[in-house]
Formats: structure tokens, C-alpha cells, sequence
């Protein structure tokens, strides 16, 4: 009996090694951690299309054909819709309601995808998919509470205009 409890512990010794010695090296096969956000996008102050509209401040016919807006007007855009596209995190620095406003007029003029979208913006396609339908959101009610302001144009076709893009 004592002899065969022997045998027992050298095999369960020896079983014990292989087992260690295969979670060890299984450890070591796990597949890398896949990245948290691309490098080019980390640099996104560098990539981002707001350098190039600040060239094209110098060229108002270019600023035209690259939002389809004169700078004017777009400046009065970003006035108006900055208060509800503003956000604020402590992480890592927010996407300025600039840029928001810069890439949604930037897809209404062009029909662009976000993925095609992402390398002119700098901002991945999975977040031009959460700003863009937010930006439109602001402008709509923005637009349709400074036309409520105007006198120019009736608020009963206001508000059927804007109805028609819910």
C-alpha cells in the first residue's frame, strides 16, 4: 500500500509539470492587445481639415467649394450650434464643435461614407457616425429657432420645412 501511494505522487508529480509547463506556454501564444485607437488618429491635430480651412480662409471662392457655404455664414453656423455640440471630457481631448460642424457640412456636400470620410476629417468613421446625425440634430433646431426669430419668413413654413427632415 505505502509503495503504491508512492507511484501515485511521482505520476502526479510528473502530471502536475507537463500541466504547468502547458499553461505557461499557452500563455505565451495569446494573441497580442489590439490597439486602442490608431497612431494617425492620436495626431489628429496634425491630420485634421481644419488646417486646410484655415489656408482656405485666404481663398473665399475655395472655402465656398469645399463646405458649399461662404465663411461668414459658417462662422454663424458654429455661433449658433456650438452650445448644444460642445462636449467636455477629461480622458483625452473632445472633438471641438469646429471640427463637428466642419466634417457634418463636409458630408452633406459631398455624399461621402464616414470610411472615406475619416481620412479628410481625421475622426474615425464610428464617431462621424454619432456626430454628424448630432450636428444635424443642433442645426435643425437651432435653424428652426432663429427663423422663429426672423421676420422674413413665416413660422408655418418653418415648421413645415423642418418637419419634413425628422
Amino acid at each position: 500500500m505505502l509503495f503504491e501511494n508512492r507511484i501515485r505522487a511521482r505520476w502526479a508529480k510528473k502530471n502536475f509539470s507537463f500541466l504547468a509547463t502547458a499553461v505557461c506556454l499557452y500563455a505565451e501564444q495569446r494573441r497580442p492587445k489590439r490597439k486602442w485607437v490608431k497612431q494617425w488618429l492620436l495626431n489628429i491635430r496634425q491630420h485634421t481639415h481644419l488646417n486646410l480651412l484655415q489656408e482656405l480662409r485666404l481663398e473665399p471662392s475655395d472655402w465656398r467649394n469645399y463646405l458649399r457655404l461662404d465663411e461668414e455664414a459658417y462662422f454663424q453656423l458654429l455661433r449658433l450650434v456650438t452650445p448644444m455640440i460642445k462636449k467636455y471630457t477629461v480622458m483625452r481631448q473632445c472633438i471641438t464643435p469646429h471640427e463637428r460642424l466642419a466634417a457634418t457640412l463636409r458630408f452633406l456636400a459631398t455624399g461621402m461614407n464616414f470610411e472615406e470620410l475619416k481620412f479628410v476629417t481625421a475622426i474615425s468613421p464610428q464617431r462621424l457616425g454619432v456626430i454628424i446625425p448630432e450636428t444635424c440634430l443642433a442645426l435643425l433646431k437651432s435653424l428652426r429657432a432663429y427663423m422663429m426669430g426672423s421676420s422674413i419668413i413665416s413660422p408655418k413654413f418653418v415648421v413645415i420645412a423642418c418637419s419634413e427632415f425628422k
